[in-house]
């Protein structure tokens, strides 16, 4: 089993993820091999929350240039965790308002 941090990479704050704060959606980079059960367990170990619910989308790679040389960005995967009405809300996200 994996530690929680290894679990949860970054918190995504984007316009569209803030907004989802409203709702209790919050959105994180997370390990490219973590499931939707460990993802869920990894946040309630971390923030102290409830969750009800757990989206994945694996974000595809796209193609960049640096002048001549042409490569790609890395492949990432992204959850978007969903907290149960009666759980309180992550502090990190709350002062980014």
């Amino acid at each position: 089993m994996k530690a929680p941090q290894d679990i949860i990479l970054a918190p995504i704050i984007t316009e569209a993820s803030m907004d989802g704060t409203e709702h209790k959606k919050y959105t994180f980079k997370v390990a490219s091999d973590a499931t939707k059960p460990e993802i869920a367990k990894a946040v309630e170990e971390v923030f102290g929350v409830k969750v009800k619910s757990v989206h994945t989308m694996i974000v595809p790679k796209k193609p960049k240039r640096r002048g001549v040389s042409v490569g790609f960005t890395s492949e990432w995967k992204k959850a978007v965790v969903t907290l149960t009405a009666a759980s309180k809300t992550i502090e990190f996200f709350d002062g980014m308002r």
